[in-house]
């Protein structure tokens, strides 16, 4: 952590003497210096701080009260309050934490325990970075939503006021031409590669597979044209114009760090790059299939995750057209958080955690499938849930990602 910068906007009585700020303070600063950067900022200096930077409001003293609103329009936001209790500064961080509130500014006192204020610090740190990752991302619709996706709308100008993040309509009739210009020999040499990754080749040909290469060099060429963080593509659409299938085109994307999805789905493709801003993850976005209410047991299946994410895989065909390529992950057992951010100006979520127990190999259901153990109740997906699409996570992330929805106001749905 020692190369997190965090920018200390220092509010102080003139009654005190600055050097005498230091020695006041001296426990909670050097916790917070082993672990952090610590920039110390007059206030009258903070109009020159970069917003891409984390700072919090040092009080340093009691006695700042009217300083501190003096200059509220320059605040950071949310507005971060540290107060060790020293020099009455707790009883000024409760003023002004009051007083900022009533105004609809989100604020929180950081006090208490040194362990506690430090663990604290890191979570709002990395969820002030995901945000600062998330704000200016360009996400690239190719082509539109898949016409069955009714629930999954986002309004583009609604979710660029609310995250920052601007939605990029790109034709399919683009990708086509790259896709039309880009040759076997560009990707022979992949492919082999590919196939002795793999564990297995089932039922797709080397021409399904030249081909399904050729589509990710051609959407890999558009993304980095436009400079993209992440893409969602109109899949169904390109199986009858081009006669190939895009989940090897997105699987690979994943791993090369081009945050890439399916369908056209504006909401799931928002999460996807939430989570990789947020915890450096990628997810894997799939159906609910089968739902157990009584066990609280799901399937998760699709016909394509990055095959970073597998322990093995198996090259298949695209399950619902049978043709082309689709991968068959097989993915570790163990913990793994179940995430979906949505609405039309993406402020509502689904969070839980659970136990991936199996990877099921049903023939009617799509290729990767897993069975999963939910620490919530399962009737969820059947009562009440937020679309079709989930994205599954490996790993328990799910008090980050809790804490990172909450701050941005999102409603939680169970």
């Amino acid at each position: 952590m020692r190369n997190m910068l965090i920018n200390l906007i220092t509010f102080a009585s003139y009654l005190h003497k600055q050097a005498s700020v230091r020695n006041s303070h001296e426990a909670v600063l050097t916790e917070l210096e082993k672990y952090f950067t610590l920039n110390f900022v007059d206030y009258k200096d903070m109009g020159s701080l970069s917003k891409k930077d984390f700072s919090i409001v040092f009080i340093a003293t009691g006695g700042v009260e009217r300083l501190i609103i003096q200059h509220f329009e320059s605040l950071p936001r949310p507005t971060i309050l540290l107060a060790d209790g020293m020099q009455n500064s707790l009883a000024a961080a409760l003023e002004v934490s009051t007083w900022l509130r009533r105004r609809g500014i989100k604020t929180e006192i950081l006090h208490g325990e040194l362990v506690e204020i430090t663990k604290r610090v890191y979570v709002l740190y990395n969820i002030f970075k995901a945000q600062s990752h998330i704000a200016g991302a360009r996400i690239g619709v190719i082509g539109t939503p898949a016409n069955w996706l009714v629930a999954s709308h986002v309004d583009y100008l609604l979710a660029k006021r609310r995250w920052g993040v601007e939605y990029m309509d790109i034709p399919l009739k683009r990708i086509y031409e790259r896709y039309k210009h880009t040759t076997d020999d560009e990707v022979g040499g992949s492919c082999a590669k590919l196939a002795e990754r793999a564990l297995a080749c089932r039922e797709a040909s080397p021409e399904d597979m030249l081909k399904a290469m050729r589509l990710y060099l051609a959407i890999k060429r558009i993304a980095e044209e436009e400079k993209l963080n992440a893409l969602t593509l109109s899949c169904f659409n390109m199986i009858k114009d081009i006669g190939t299938t895009g989940c090897l085109a997105l699987s690979l994307l994943n791993d090369e760090g081009i945050v890439a999805g399916c369908e056209g789905d504006l909401q799931s493709i928002f999460t996807l790059l939430a989570v990789k801003a947020l915890i450096g993850k990628e997810g894997f976005m799939a159906n609910p299939s089968m739902v157990n209410a009584r066990t609280n047991e799901i399937v998760m299946a699709h016909c394509s995750i990055g095959l970073k994410q597998t322990e093995r895989f198996i090259i298949r065909n695209h399950f619902e057209t049978e043709t082309s390529i689709g991968i068959q992950g097989l993915l570790p057992t163990g913990d793994v958080t179940l995430v979906k951010c949505g609405g039309e100006c993406l402020d509502e979520y689904y969070l839980s955690t659970g136990t991936l127990t199996e990877n099921t190999n049903y023939l009617n259901l799509c290729r990767t499938q897993v069975r999963i153990k939910l620490n919530s109740p399962a009737a969820y997906f059947l009562n009440n849930p937020l679309g079709n699409h989930h994205v599954m996570i490996q790993g328990n992330c799910v008090q980050m990602l809790d804490e990172f929805f909450q701050i941005n106001a999102c409603k939680r749905w169970e």
